[in-house]
């Protein structure tokens, strides 16, 4: 576990939520005389000592670039995790830990925690129910102006903004792609054009669209992704051959349009005044299935298939056409 912003925000709910748990935090960096962090009762300075400790179950949220490296020693011990979205910087490698989990009975939940939103859980139902009828196309749209994300830290300094780390839109704002598969399904081919836009000092790309043609059923849904604007936005249009669903996830809204009626309504869904909840209901999730054995809301392989996508897309973006996605194969 790392301390950048989820990082904490994993640890205060932690300890709000599970007061006697014993708690240790795993920095990578830091004097052997350093107090523990506020929340946690130990801090682990190396993979030996968190070893020591004999944990149960790791939130792995540290930079994308060392998720694979943790998660694999971490689930050879036989500790259960909750690896922060995304699940690597790439699809390769993946299987090796699902497998690992897999062979040390290791529940490996990755952290999408929109999953947890009731408002788009209601849109997932709603499509899945056939309110809309056919889906025949879907527009996901989300950007904010980056150096807006945390005013009080150097955005150049943090994850989103280094290559090194994992960062750029591909990566940070993969949510869009998980929770369209998780709606959707698979797509067969993506196509994809992004960069490097702006005059920013980052060398990560801060822009992107990709266009994912689906087969059996015929559907194109398209994602924008971009740090570059400066109005917030997070929106879904879905589109059926019966109706259209639009989901702002910044409003907390959801309106239905249906073709029956020819009229616009909203539904009435569970907002969130708090979004922190999203995380404590993500927390809860992954500890129920410590507990249980059940199968997580968002599973290791769901987090390759994002990875799946994002590969595509840079395959993509650097090839100039379009891509073909081998579902069966392996990376």
């Amino acid at each position: 576990m790392s301390l950048g912003s989820i990082g904490q925000r994993h640890l205060r709910n932690l300890r709000a939520t599970y007061p006697d748990a014993e708690i240790a935090v795993w920095r990578r960096s830091g004097g052997a005389d350093e107090a523990p962090p506020a929340g946690a009762d130990r801090l682990c300075l190396s993979l030996e000592e968190v070893l020591a400790f004999l944990p149960e179950a790791a939130i792995i949220a540290s930079p994308a670039s060392v998720h694979l490296e943790a998660a694999l020693a971490l689930a050879g011990a036989g500790v259960h995790l909750l690896v922060e979205k995304p699940l690597s910087v790439s699809a390769v490698g993946i299987d090796a830990l699902i497998h690992l989990c897999q062979a040390r009975d290791v529940i490996l939940m990755v952290g999408y925690n929109l999953r947890f939103m009731p408002s788009l859980m209601r849109l997932r139902e709603l499509v899945r129910a056939g309110a809309i009828g056919q889906v025949l196309s879907a527009r996901a749209e989300v950007g904010q102006y980056l150096p807006d994300w945390r005013p009080a830290a150097d955005y150049r300094q943090g994850v989103t903004a280094r290559a090194a780390l994992g960062g750029g839109v591909l990566l940070e704002l993969s949510h869009d792609i998980d929770y369209l598969l998780w709606t959707l399904g698979l797509p067969a081919r993506v196509t994809a054009a992004g960069g490097k836009y702006s005059d920013f000092d980052w060398d990560v790309e801060d822009l992107a669209e990709l266009l994912l043609e689906y087969d059996n059923p015929r559907r194109l849904v398209s994602i924008h992704l971009d740090m570059l604007q400066r109005s917030p936005t997070r929106t879904c249009r879905v589109v059926g051959s019966e109706g259209v669903l639009l989901w702002d996830c910044i409003a907390d809204r959801l309106d239905l349009f249906q073709a029956a009626d020819r009229q616009w309504r909203q539904v009435d869904v569970l907002r969130l005044d708090d979004k922190n909840l999203m995380y404590i209901d993500q927390l809860t999730a992954f500890v129920d299935c410590v507990r249980t054995g059940r199968q997580p809301t968002c599973t290791g392989g769901e987090g390759r298939q994002v990875l799946q996508v994002v590969d595509a897309a840079r395959v993509s973006i650097q090839a100039g056409q379009r891509v073909d996605i081998d579902w069966e194969g392996r990376a």
